[in-house]
């Protein structure tokens, strides 16, 4: 059994949902998963290194078989061992290392190492998803510029000029289906770069943030993945025309493709965990795209 040599192609990022594809490789694991590394593949895996937005769902199909693909990971092998998710002992780009796209399958029948397959993904939760994260990425920018006289020191920007309290707080993302949850820490180390923490006041800083993403979104604005190449690390821009001013941020999910008949609004809270304050930020998509 040969594993892979180059990353996996992937069609994830033009918005395909389905893709015809060759299966290179069919391994089964010590704790009974079954592996499929495909040499192209319309699937969005999920990647341990920062695992925001999960994995699509759907199927492998060859004829009168169909085969779920109960998961979808990042793997790593350097031609000799097959290493999924957090195993891999390598960071994402290493070189003399292949990364691949591995779909787990639900059932114990497989397709065959050279066997020509049907990727079908399911549209109705790729589109819900993609609404949550391109809300993500608009409500982040959107809370940066809310905050942004809120910085003593000058520190980095984001893709709008705003200092970046988003990538400089940031604790955990999770995306789903029409929203996101952020939760960011306000801890010393941000305190001590400069940013104020004393009274927030969510309702406030949430309105504020509600009304330029209500702004933005009236546009209609369209959304492009700009692509380095076709491989699974290749790298990818989320690109935004917003009113006079371009917003790329670096990111390899999936997303709409325009800001038309959506609406992003976000809520706001204080809370603490082990001793230091956080700020949760819930975001919720509506859109007729999804």
């Amino acid at each position: 059994m040969t594993l892979p040599r180059h990353d996996t192609l992937v069609t994830y990022p033009s918005g395909a949902v389905e893709s015809t594809s060759r299966v290179l490789h069919v391994e089964m694991r010590d704790d009974g998963r079954r592996v499929v590394l495909l040499d192209t593949t319309a699937f969005h895996p999920v990647d341990s290194a920062w695992p925001d937005q999960g994995p699509d769902r759907g199927v492998l199909a060859s004829g009168e078989s169909v085969w779920e693909v109960s998961d979808c990971v990042v793997g790593a092998t350097d031609g000799t061992t097959l290493h999924l998710g957090a195993e891999s002992p390598v960071r994402k780009g290493t070189e003399g290392w292949a990364f691949v796209v591995a779909h787990v399958l639900g059932s114990e029948a497989t397709p065959a190492e050279g066997d020509d397959v049907l990727v079908r993904v399911d549209a109705t939760h790729r589109a819900a998803v993609s609404a949550g994260h391109t809300g993500c990425h608009l409500a982040s920018l959107a809370l940066n510029r809310a905050l942004a006289d809120r910085w003593k020191k000058d520190v980095t920007r984001d893709a709008l000029g705003a200092p970046n309290f988003d990538a400089l707080a940031i604790d955990t993302t999770v995306i789903g289906e029409f929203g996101s949850r952020d939760r960011y820490r306000l801890g010393k180390s941000l305190r001590r770069k400069g940013f104020g923490v004393e009274d927030l006041d969510p309702a406030a800083i949430a309105a504020t943030v509600n009304d330029t993403l209500a702004a933005w979104t009236a546009t209609g604005a369209p959304i492009s993945i700009r692509a380095h190449g076709g491989g699974l690390t290749d790298r990818r821009h989320w690109v935004c025309d917003l009113p006079g001013e371009r917003a790329e941020i670096p990111c390899g999910g999936t997303h709409l493709t325009s800001l038309a008949g959506i609406g992003v609004t976000v809520r706001l809270d204080l809370a603490e965990a082990d001793g230091t304050p956080v700020l949760q930020m819930d975001t919720t998509v509506t859109s007729a795209q999804a």
